[in-house]
């Protein structure tokens, strides 16, 4: 990732897995799934291969959810499956679908994943997607010295970047997610940072200001994301999208 010191004041695109940062980020994807899921019973398929929080916390809420993942998880029905081809599920089965484990992202055959999540919707369904930004692709290609990608990147049309483990990302810019999602029939609501607040930002409020600082740090970043709609700052961005 590009190395940025965030002692002096200077943004770090992707921090570290040991950073405060990633407590913070986990709360505010809790919020904001809170705050996007409706409060009627609904049957949700959840994607998020990065664990069983969203899940969790869907059952919570009063949701049925089907959570493709590794390891049971106490009321809720769980699958081992593939989340980029998404054959295995029969049309119109689902009233939601919360995918935050960068199905788009993490699918060379993206257009044909993002027919499947249209397609398994009920008529009126929606979807929280998750993809890497175009923020992520440039810092991480910054960090391979891969100039000359670094130099095209803003102008392709699709961001491709390589992962550690040798598998591609795919990043993406507001316009061209939204663009994406309405050619394949989506009504998109929004497309919005999950985060703005810089790493550094919040790594020092939560070293000075404990839980106090958390809760305002995430009632913040609820509100900026808001106000940044459609911009590309931050290492995620997240679409909230309709099936008609």
């Amino acid at each position: 990732m590009l190395s940025l010191d965030p002692s002096a004041g200077a943004p770090t695109p992707v921090p570290p897995p040991s950073s405060p940062y990633w407590l913070f980020y986990d709360e505010v994807a809790r919020a904001q799934l809170a705050s996007w899921v409706t409060e009627d019973r609904a049957r949700v398929l959840d994607l998020s291969l990065d664990g069983p929080e969203r899940a969790e916390l869907l059952r919570d809420l009063g949701h049925d959810v089907l959570r493709v993942g590794a390891g049971p998880v106490s009321g809720v029905q769980t699958v081992v499956a593939d989340t980029r081809l998404l054959g295995w599920i029969a049309d119109a089965q689902f009233d939601a679908i919360v995918a935050e484990s960068r199905a788009l992202s993490m699918s060379l055959a993206t257009e044909e994943t993002a027919r499947d999540l249209i397609r398994v919707l009920r008529p009126g369904g929606r979807m929280l997607l998750c993809v890497d930004s175009l923020t992520t692709g440039l810092a991480r290609l910054a960090d391979q010295g891969r100039w000359a990608e670094l130099a095209d990147a803003p102008s392709a049309d699709v961001v491709l970047v390589p992962e550690d483990d040798g598998t591609l990302s795919r990043c993406f810019w507001p316009e061209e997610l939204q663009r994406l999602l309405e050619d394949v029939g989506f009504d998109v609501e929004w497309v919005r940072p999950r985060t703005v607040l810089t790493p550094g930002t919040v790594e020092r409020a939560l070293a000075t200001g404990g839980q106090e600082a958390m809760t305002a740090l995430v009632r913040t970043e609820l509100q900026l994301s808001v106000d940044r709609e459609g911009e590309t700052p931050g290492i995620h961005l997240v679409s909230s999208a309709r099936k008609p």
